[in-house]
């Protein structure tokens, strides 16, 4: 009986690592899809927001509204699709710290 006893206990020692480890990745997995989302999200914005404005200052304010000329609407709309560049690069720096900080949290209360 107590053979079988030690054999259930380093069975057990065995599986629960295992389990543990499991867990573990499970919430690996979970922060690496969520690192992903904000990603592809940050990327697709990267790729959207600074040509969509480019075309609709360039269009609709400098052209339409200030009457500019096509030369000059060009100039203008440029710097504000560089603006636009680096305001969604702070955005996800800003995101990406304050996740990465919060994933260093709770990965410090385990």
């Amino acid at each position: 009986m107590k053979q079988s006893n030690g054999i259930s206990y380093f069975v057990l020692s065995l599986i629960l690592p295992s389990l543990t480890f499991s867990s573990k990745t499970n919430r690996n997995e979970s922060s690496l899809a969520s690192t992903l989302k904000t990603l592809l999200f940050f990327t697709a914005l990267m790729i959207t927001v600074p040509i969509g404005l480019y075309f609709t200052t360039k269009s609709y304010i400098f052209e339409g509204a200030l009457g500019m000329s096509n030369r000059d609407s060009y100039f203008y709309a440029a710097i504000v699709a560089v603006v636009a560049v680096h305001v969604v690069l702070a955005l996800f720096v800003y995101v990406a710290w304050n996740e990465g900080s919060r994933q260093w949290r709770e990965g410090k209360q385990d």
